[in-house]
């Protein structure tokens, strides 16, 4: 049995309260560790801790600073082959996006390196005079970061990074189904020069040590990524005590495919878009709203390519879709499985449990045809792969259903008309439009999130981050006049 991993609080790797087990979703029989819960006591120790470090943090040097985030991303990157097979033995996703994810993370870490130094104020002449104005911008505090498992490394990195970089404290905690990566992570940014405290980790479930993070009047502001019902809570703990709060939650990401598509591309970009990362993304192209012009062809292609896709153990070369992440979604999975044919929709293939050589939670991509956007299936985010096809007879009416939803992340089209294009970009109600790209894919250095039920508070990501991580002062100086 190997050593229970344990959490990072105020610049120690301390034992927990209780420690839970994290096994392989590609093979049950492989543990990939014991892993330490916090308790509530620790989570107090941690917060204690972080408002001493950040105040000697927010003093250290622009460089000193820097060369911290530096360090940070170029061993990521250096270590994306082994630091990525961790990833994805844990998470289930195949070996190649695992490698991919950590490779990112360590690109998110080099980027607010360099937003170190771009931190710049303003200045302006006062309406009275002999009086100049400064405005500047100043850390918020403590940074509570909840991040989510499907992107383990990745999506708490973009919280971590820019939270660091402009001079804040962070209190970590990640989903308690893939908490290697946590540690991995964790491990490098612990050796770095910050001071004790700076930086925790607090493994723990949600009901517990979650929900007292989100509660306590030392947290500043909270960086959420989940579903809509946890990002409901924690949004209600924080008015309370008017602490910041950023949520990344749900999506129901629709992809229109015009009949001017290119008929190939549309059905690669479908493909990648639905089942890549086993469906477990938050931008998957779970509704595919396709033109009556290009329907029956567009059909035949993607179930051909959705039976043909290598369903297998994350780690094994050719993998195209690993295991979902875990038997509780699985479960789900295989309900809405159910519930769409019991809504009258066509499962053309897949959305089977799987048996394969090694015991998992292994599950064959699913397509539903003759679907509408009334279906719970169409209305519902399911986490899944499974993605759904809803016929439309123009162009009008595929926007319409793109927008006939409650949530607003991506949504992206395929057409070879530029003035479509351009319309469509103009007028789909999310906040991440793709033209003849996958709606799954986005950029480090450019803003990041939804609209409706799927995003609330600032933007994620590149220099719009700022809004989040700082407060703004401005200052009023009194030049007096020279003797």
């Amino acid at each position: 049995m190997s050593e229970t991993k344990k959490n990072y609080i105020a610049g120690a790797w301390v034992a927990g309260a209780s420690e839970i087990e994290n096994r392989n979703p590609s093979d049950l029989s492989d543990l990939v560790g014991m892993f330490a819960q916090a308790s509530t006591e620790q989570l107090e120790d941690a917060l204690s801790a972080a408002r001493t470090a950040q105040a000697q943090w927010a003093a250290y040097g622009l460089e000193r600073k820097q060369n911290v985030l530096s360090a940070i991303g170029n061993e990521l990157m250096s270590r994306a082959e082994e630091l990525g097979r961790l990833l994805s033995r844990e998470e289930g996703k195949p070996l190649a996006e695992g490698k991919g994810e950590v490779f990112r993370a360590g690109q998110f870490f080099t980027y607010y390196a360099h937003e170190v130094l771009r931190q710049l104020g303003e200045n302006a002449d006062s309406v009275r005079p002999d009086i100049e104005v400064d405005v500047r911008r100043e850390p918020v505090g403590t940074v509570a970061v909840i991040s989510p498992w499907n992107f383990p490394t990745a999506t708490a990195s973009w919280k971590i990074a820019p939270a660091l970089a402009y001079g804040n404290a962070v209190i970590w905690k990640p989903a308690n189904l893939t908490p290697a990566s946590a540690v991995a992570l964790t491990e490098i940014i612990a050796k770095q020069d910050i001071p004790d405290g700076l930086f925790n980790l607090v493994m723990g479930p949600g009901r517990d040590v979650g929900q007292r993070l989100v509660e306590s009047p030392r947290v500043n502001a909270i960086s959420f990524t989940g579903s809509v019902p946890v990002g409901r809570g924690i949004a209600t703990a924080a008015v309370h005590n008017f602490t910041k709060i950023q949520a990344e939650m749900g999506s129901k990401n629709a992809l229109a495919i015009m009949d001017d598509a290119d008929l190939d591309l549309a059905v690669t970009l479908a493909l990648g878009g639905a089942f890549g990362g086993t469906g477990q993304k938050c931008t998957a192209s779970s509704r595919l709203v396709v033109h009556e012009g290009i329907h029956d062809a567009f059909v035949e292609k993607l179930v051909t390519g959705a039976k043909a896709m290598k369903v297998g153990h994350a780690l094994t070369e050719g993998t195209q879709m690993g295991p979902v992440v875990s038997e509780q979604q699985l479960n789900e999975n295989l309900s809405y499985v159910e519930l769409g044919k019991s809504e009258g929709a066509e499962l053309a293939c897949g959305g089977e449990r799987l048996t394969m050589e090694t015991e998992g939670y292994y599950m064959s991509p699913g397509v539903f045809l003759n679907s509408t956007n009334e279906m719970r299936i169409n209305r519902e985010e399911m986490f899944a792969p499974l993605t759904s096809v809803i016929k439309v007879g123009s162009y009008d009416e595929a926007l319409h259903v793109v927008n006939d939803t409650e949530f607003g992340l991506t949504s992206g089209i395929v057409t070879r008309d530029l003035a479509r294009a351009t319309h469509f970009r103009r007028n789909a109600q999310t906040g991440v439009v793709t033209v003849n790209l996958p709606t799954a894919g986005t950029d480090y250095h450019v803003p990041f999130g939804g609209r409706g039920n799927s995003s609330y508070g600032p933007r994620e990501q590149g220099t719009y981050a700022r809004e989040f991580y700082t407060t703004v002062k401005t200052a009023y100086i009194s030049a007096g006049k020279p003797a």
